[in-house]
């Protein structure tokens, strides 16, 4: 078997962290006969610098063609002052989900035993496991609703949801649930917004094609409050743009790493696979940098974009199994700990690792 794989390395840890990540995909390619050929693109601040644009024309070409696209993280301060339109998040990223029609955002939470110390909440909040997962809807809402203005006494910006725009990611969320606890909590705004009350709407609508699901509804400021008092109660979270921003971003500190959060982002054909975590330039070219997160993000891109199921399932085991042997970057030593592991030692460790799975 082979695929198509558009890498965009990005900007600051991105490079080092993707060719980590091309070392676990190698040693998974050799123990289920998979290859992988590897095509890579700008994007972000080193489009900028070597092409004047975030999102070069070529790039977008080659994620079109390619069965998945693996990509780091991009910006950093250097770019942080250009028009809003030519920064690497909003005229790179931002316009990357655009163009390729990217609509559910796929952001996985786990607290690891081995690493539970790390957690800035309390033993007793995250005794009994917290595994969840947060379906975030990409292509509306308040990011993309038009009209947007910004004048010298005021700012505007539209939020509005259609029923298909709802329908699809929700199918996203129900069908994830069903694989998973059979859990849903819907986040929505319904006592305030009417762009919820039709979120709502809809969802529930959709609840008796999935008898087998749980389906629960919570208003977002009662979600926030709720992932910090007893985050092990949620199994898949659906929600909105704006909501899922935010609700993903308080969930990710929980594992107490974002080293450790990969995240997936689907559209109609082609799929996209990134970290969670931002670009870290201050750490860039040291081998400092925790490729954990661009890791299991490949490990996402085996599930969702090619339809590997075990090869996703040996690379996950195999970051584990380095877990417990206290195979760490810096970032996730406790105060007991000694000498943290460097980027390619890491990625060395789960690639050799996934020969005993």
């Amino acid at each position: 078997m082979g695929y198509r794989i558009a890498v965009l390395p990005g900007d600051g840890i991105g490079p080092e962290v993707m060719e980590a990540a091309k070392t676990v995909l190698q040693a998974v390619g050799r123990k289920y006969e998979i290859g992988f050929d590897y095509e890579e693109g700008l994007i972000g601040g080193a489009a900028l610098d070597a092409r004047d644009t975030p999102l070069p024309q070529e790039t977008l070409e080659l994620c079109r063609r390619s069965d998945a696209v693996l990509l780091g993280s991009v910006g950093g301060p250097k770019w942080d002052t250009l028009p809003p339109e030519k920064r690497p998040e909003r005229g790179g990223l931002l316009a990357l989900r655009k163009q390729l029609n990217l609509f559910a955002n796929l952001r996985p939470v786990r607290v690891y035993p081995e690493i539970a110390h790390l957690s800035p909440l309390n033993s007793r909040r995250i005794e009994s496991g917290v595994d969840l997962l947060t379906v975030r809807e990409l292509s509306g809402g308040i990011y993309f609703g038009e009209p947007k203005q910004k004048e010298n006494d005021y700012g505007l910006d539209t939020m509005y949801y259609r029923k298909d725009t709802i329908h699809r990611v929700a199918e996203v969320a129900f069908e994830a649930a069903r694989g998973r606890r059979k859990k849903l909590t819907s986040v929505d705004k319904a006592n305030v917004l009417y762009s919820s009350l039709l979120w709502r709407e809809v969802v529930e609508e959709m609840a008796g094609d999935y008898p087998d699901v749980e389906l629960t509804h919570m208003y977002v400021d009662n979600a926030a409050m709720q992932l910090i008092l007893n985050p092990a109660q949620f199994d898949v979270i659906l929600t909105g743009n704006l909501f899922g921003d935010i609700l993903s971003d308080e969930s990710a500190a929980l594992p107490g790493s974002l080293g450790v959060l990969p995240s997936a982002s689907l559209g109609d054909t082609v799929h996209l696979f990134e970290p969670a975590g931002g670009s870290a330039p201050d750490i860039a070219g040291l081998g400092k940098a925790n490729p954990v997160a661009q890791i299991l993000s490949a490990a996402m891109m085996c599930e969702y974009g090619l339809q590997l199921p075990e090869a996703a399932g040996a690379i996950r085991a195999a970051v584990e199994k380095s877990f417990r042997a206290g195979v760490y970057t810096a970032d996730m030593l406790s105060a007991t700990d000694t000498q943290p592991a460097g980027t390619g030692e890491v990625a060395q460790a789960v690639a050799e690792y996934i020969s005993t799975i």
